[in-house]
């Protein structure tokens, strides 16, 4: 959390206003006095990517900047509310493409000063975090949380106090870069993690045994770029006429050698931390088959296992404005010259 504290700002519990334009979603959420969620609205530009195969950071803040406005309005409607109701508004800072998230900030600081109401600027990952007790608000701490999505796989101990310790981190591509790899190379279309989930509904998982890089012994890191590897020379291994009759083995065959990692790495980190409860979060979190596996074994197990809901794993602003609205809790605030930080780190100095 980057917010800056200023004792002499005061906030009135209320409404917070939550905003989110790390990458390829503008969206925005209002949170009621009491956190929960009274709208969250997402504009999505998969459609201005997809030809592309990815996300274009140019395009994607043209269309931030289109539709900010728009989508911001629709969350106060579908919220009840008036601008006049808000008490304060979280916007995400960074990590994140640097003109997409310039478009959130500044659209927020002038928010807050038409306003007149305290804003702070939360991390992408905060979030992400926050999103595990959007609907579970009683879920148990210390915990191990599992921050799995396209840009991150982050493993992180938290404590009583709310403070996240880092476990383990990827080495160099995260779970959903993998995913998003994988599908290209499977000629699939973007976003390539949802499509290799619905294709390998349709494949045997156990087709093709791919590598797992679980590294030394102990070690709760990721490292995903070798699978990546592997499954460019089995596809060039394959006569491109039969590759279609593969595909769904091929597909079900990688998504388990990558899920096979992450519940492996996370219930590690359950047995070296002692902790009793997992939440897992990120856009990775909405894959069918780690979700499928992790009740498994959470249940086997008897530990607590926290999934958010489908529609808070991908990007939205119902995580930023829980994580704010925590924030603004313990007294933080973010002056009005805050800018954008594309490659935020240490974002858990704070406790969220």
């Amino acid at each position: 959390m980057t917010a800056v504290e200023q004792p002499t700002a005061t906030w009135r519990p209320g409404p917070i206003l939550g905003i989110e334009t790390s990458c390829d979603e503008t969206a925005a959420s209002v949170l009621a006095e009491d956190g929960s969620v009274l709208s969250s609205i997402i504009a999505s530009q998969h459609a201005v990517h997809r030809r592309f195969g990815g996300v274009v950071p140019e395009l994607a803040s043209r269309a931030h900047i289109e539709s900010i406005e728009d989508v911001s309005s629709e969350a106060l409607q579908q919220s009840g509310l008036s601008w006049t109701d808000l008490t304060g508004i979280a916007v995400t800072q960074g990590p994140g493409l640097a003109g997409a998230l310039l478009v959130g900030v500044n659209y927020a600081k002038a928010l807050a000063y038409v306003l007149n109401i305290p804003m702070v600027g939360v991390s992408h990952l905060d979030g992400h975090i926050a999103s595990g007790w959007l609907q579970d608000p009683a879920f148990p701490l210390p915990c191990v949380v599992l921050i799995v999505s396209g840009g991150h796989t982050h493993l992180y101990y938290k404590e009583p106090s709310g403070h996240c310790r880092l476990l383990g981190a990827t080495r160099d591509d995260a779970a959903g870069e993998a995913f998003d790899k994988g599908a290209q190379l499977l000629g699939l279309e973007y976003p390539g993690g949802p499509a290799i989930d619905r294709l390998a509904r349709q494949g045997n998982p156990k087709a093709i045994v791919f590598p797992r890089s679980y590294l030394k012994n102990g070690c709760l890191d990721f490292s995903f770029s070798g699978l990546k590897t592997a499954l460019l020379y089995k596809l060039q291994a394959i006569p491109e006429q039969s590759r279609a009759a593969q595909a769904a083995d091929i597909a079900a065959s990688y998504q388990e050698a990558i899920v096979d990692v992450l519940v492996h790495k996370s219930f590690a980190a359950i047995r070296v931390s002692g902790a009793r409860a997992l939440a897992v979060v990120g856009g990775v979190s909405a894959n069918s088959r780690l979700r499928a596996l992790l009740q498994q074994r959470a249940a086997s197990e008897d530990l607590r296992l926290s999934l958010p809901p489908l529609a808070y794993c991908t990007d939205n602003a119902a995580m930023i404005a829980a994580a704010g609205r925590q924030a603004l809790r313990a007294g933080l605030r973010a002056s009005l010259d805050i800018d954008a930080h594309a490659s935020m780190v240490s974002p858990f100095a704070q406790a969220i």
